[in-house]
């Protein structure tokens, strides 16, 4: 399908989804610039019109700034209850780190207080041994307000899916299409449950922002999260989509990161358990530990979660989910999941098939079960997302992570060596 791009596409390829190599720091509109609070961003009753988000417009920026911890109010949504338990207790031992240094990558310094400024950073949280050490809230975020995660979201479909092949309700080496037949004829077909774990199928699809005809803007217009435009004959819903996605030449041969993988294992979830992801995730995970606050999903036109990049969740419950995997998955005292459920994930995958994707700035990893593994000799575990989500667990460490951002670059790529440093830097201040 050839289409122009709408208003809304060229202004994600000209603004938001600028590509790695073509933007350096310098280009980068200065943070402060971009602050909801200082710009007055739906201020007002109604808002003047320039500053006005909606669904149209959430990914223009720097509209992501406010929207990311307000997608509720712009999109249709599914809750993930949190449970009926109290909240889990994070005891606060705070630790100085905003002053703690380390190398910038290119021969300079940066404190950590300046890493979340040049970095977009909405909020981050470190746990270390279960204690909150440190927790900050920027752009007018609250505790209390979820923030879209988005492709850390396929970090949940992996647990989830891995949970439920431990258990046998799935077969990873299982054809898609054996427990989707309405995929039969497409690029899962004769591709496994593990090779789209891993994403090395071969998919005729290509997530490429700066190319309005690259497959990731028909799946986002069938997610409802662009508006397509007025003469578009495409599918408009999820499932649509994923029926006109055909193969490639060889599954098992090599990663590419694909949005569309993770899709068909939502599907996959929820024939294999007979309920909606929503509440698969609900009933297995989020209300076994200890939330505070429903999560929610993004929802297409029919209400079908978008499995792949729609999760929200607060940074306290986020870091909570990252503590029960650091405890190979138990929480107060009884296993949510399986010590082996999530050894499989720290596993990994092969890395040379990792390296076919030409990610040199994340050498040495491997993607296995949607989740990125860096091979490290402290054993983390890494989730990411668009705009620059993080959730970063150091079993070695003690640490846990969380990260919600609003980069006006997507790729996590982009900030993957400094972030990395950073996360290295706040270890080795806690184990002073």
């Amino acid at each position: 399908m050839r289409m122009k791009p709408s208003g809304l596409a060229a202004g994600l390829l000209a603004i938001l989804l600028s590509s790695t190599s073509a933007m350096s720091q310098s280009a980068l509109p200065p943070p402060e610039t971009t602050d909801p609070v200082t710009l007055g961003t739906m201020v007002g009753f109604p808002p003047p019109p320039d500053r006005q988000v909606v669904l149209g417009n959430v990914l223009q920026y720097p509209n992501a700034r406010w929207a990311y911890h307000h997608m509720r109010e712009v999109a249709p949504t599914k809750q993930v209850y949190r449970g009926g338990d109290a909240p889990a207790d994070l005891n606060e031992r705070a630790a100085d780190l905003d002053a703690v240094r380390f190398s910038d990558g290119n021969g300079g310094e940066i404190s950590i207080a300046d890493w979340q400024r040049s970095t977009y950073t909405d909020a981050l949280l470190v746990l270390h041994r279960g204690n909150i050490v440190y927790e900050n809230y920027h752009v007018g975020m609250l505790p209390r307000q979820q923030h879209s995660l988005w492709s850390l979201s396929k970090s949940l479909v992996g647990l989830l899916t891995t949970l439920l092949i431990e258990e046998g309700a799935i077969d990873g080496d299982a054809t898609v299409s054996q427990y989707v037949p309405e995929l039969a004829g497409t690029a899962w077909g004769d591709a496994t449950v593990q090779q789209t774990l891993d994403m090395t199928t071969a998919v005729d699809y290509k997530e490429d922002f700066r190319d309005p005809k690259s497959g990731i803007f028909q799946y986002l217009f069938a997610a409802n999260l662009i508006p397509p435009p007025p003469d578009y004959p495409g599918p408009r819903r999820l499932y649509d989509y994923m029926g006109t996605v055909r193969g490639g030449s060889e599954h098992g041969a090599a990663f590419a990161y694909k949005t569309v993988d993770t899709e068909a294992l939502g599907w996959v979830l929820r024939r294999a358990s007979g309920q909606s992801l929503a509440t698969l995730l609900e009933e297995r995970i989020w209300s076994r530990i200890g939330a505070e606050a429903d999560g929610y999903y993004l929802v297409d036109p029919i209400g079908t979660e978008i499995a792949s990049i729609g999760f929200n969740a607060t940074l306290r419950d986020l870091a909570r989910f990252g503590e029960m995997l650091r405890n190979d998955g138990m929480h107060d005292g009884r296993a949510v999941i399986p010590a082996s459920v999530v050894a499989e994930i720290r596993r990994g995958a092969d890395r040379g098939k990792f390296k076919a994707a030409g990610q040199e700035a994340r050498a040495g990893y491997s993607y296995h079960n949607q989740w990125w593994i860096p091979h490290d000799e402290d054993g983390s575990f890494e989730a990411k997302g668009l705009g620059g989500q993080q959730l970063h667990i150091n079993p070695a460490a003690e640490m846990v992570i969380v990260k919600f951002s609003s980069h006006p670059v997507s790729e996590t790529l982009f900030t993957h060596r400094v972030d990395r440093a950073a996360f290295a830097a706040i270890a080795a201040a806690l184990g002073q």
